[in-house]
């Protein structure tokens, strides 16, 4: 994936037993900085491989999680085979797996194991709950995370309509992202002390840092927010979604006085609902009734002159071709199949100049690619 420029994880050697999301998501923001990345997958996989929609021979899913990593098919159940797997620890410095806790100790591959052959390695393991606690052995997916950490319940939709997120908050904010941030902090630290560590990433735990708002009230001043009641979860005029005549949403987030105060006067809001600390539901009641007068169209070129904070919600392939982020180049690395097919690759949170393949082509490594390159 380099395009000859070196990247501040050049020379740093990845072993990646993860799947699915959190793992992989955060394993090619580390593939994009220059890290060698190689998968570690069972014979036949991983299940991501297979997933719909495909896009050439596999999932498109799977291609955009995994560009430009490498891939060794083995099985960790052979002795023999874990051999040469713990053998790569001698040459790795990170190791990434989202397995339940215990699993890979029992398969022989645990951090201890690691660490007896190469005290400098990190080792982050991604979970829902964490390496201890009465939860730690307990199945679950992003909904039960951000349900148990009491995300969920402060804007859930109202009763008979509630409202999946469209966002895997708890895979992505509560396990990719703290991965990296620990395993580059780690890797500092090392560099420090010269020792390796284990880093315990709970999905469940990372959700907090989203409610510190919730927690002051709460904790604070004796004041748990109610769900969907709240400046920032539709509780506030001024944090709203409105909807337009032609049934497209206004999403209004003019929070201070300075922005409601141009968007009042933009849309002509009458005196007495503009102090919406008087009567909310009805200032949110007259705030729609006058969005619905006009069309999107309409609106966005008087909230663009207001400069309100104020936006039209655009669905995903509008978003996609936004003159803002194509001229800013955030689609602009190209992911490849096997017919040389290329697509936009995954945007990921990492400056360009920190990437050495962000203008390179790269593909989604085959199954066992790589088989030879490790001895396997």
């Amino acid at each position: 994936m380099s395009n000859g420029k070196q990247g501040p994880l050049s020379g740093i050697r990845v072993l990646d037993f993860s799947t699915l999301l959190p793992g992989p998501m955060a394993t090619l923001m580390l593939a994009e900085a220059g890290a060698e990345v190689v998968k570690i997958e069972h014979p036949g996989g991983e299940n991501m491989r297979r997933f719909l929609p495909y896009w050439g021979k596999e999932s498109v899913l799977f291609a955009m999680l995994n560009r430009g990593k490498k891939s060794v098919a083995a099985d960790l159940k052979d002795p023999a085979v874990r051999d040469r797997v713990l053998a790569l620890a001698k040459s790795a410095d990170v190791v990434v797996e989202q397995f339940r806790p215990g699993v890979m100790a029992r398969l022989g591959l645990g951090y201890e194991q690691f660490r007896a052959i190469n005290p400098r390695i990190i080792y982050c393991a991604i979970t829902g709950y964490g390496q201890s606690g009465p939860r730690r052995d307990r199945a679950g997916h992003d909904l039960n995370y951000i349900g148990d950490a009491g995300l969920l319940a402060l804007s859930s939709g109202q009763s008979g309509h509630r409202v999946v997120p469209p966002a895997l908050i708890a895979d992505i904010a509560g396990g990719s992202y703290p991965a990296v941030m620990n395993i580059l902090l780690a890797l500092r630290q090392r560099d420090l002390t010269g020792e390796g560590c284990l880093i315990d990433v709970s999905m469940a735990e990372s959700v907090f840092p989203f409610m510190y708002w919730a927690i002051g009230a709460g904790l604070g001043a004796g004041y748990w927010p109610a769900d969907g009641g709240e400046r920032i979860t539709g509780g506030s005029p001024r944090y709203h979604l409105y909807e337009t005549r032609d049934g497209k949403i206004a999403a209004v987030a003019a929070l201070e006085q300075k922005f409601w105060q141009s968007f009042t006067a933009a849309i002509g809001l009458e005196a007495k609902f503009v102090d919406d600390e008087r009567d909310k539901a009805a200032t949110v009641a007259r705030v729609g009734e006058i969005i619905a007068g006009k069309t999107a169209a309409e609106w966005l070129p008087i909230f663009d002159k207001a400069d309100c904070c104020c936006s039209i919600v655009q669905d995903l392939r509008a978003a996609l071709d936004d003159p803002h982020f194509k001229a800013r180049g955030l689609f602009a690395p190209k992911l490849v199949n096997e017919k040389g097919d290329a697509l936009p690759a995954t945007p990921v949170p990492i400056e360009r100049a920190l990437r050495p393949g962000a203008t390179s082509d790269a593909s989604a490594p085959a199954l066992g690619a790589h088989n030879a390159e490790f001895g396997f």
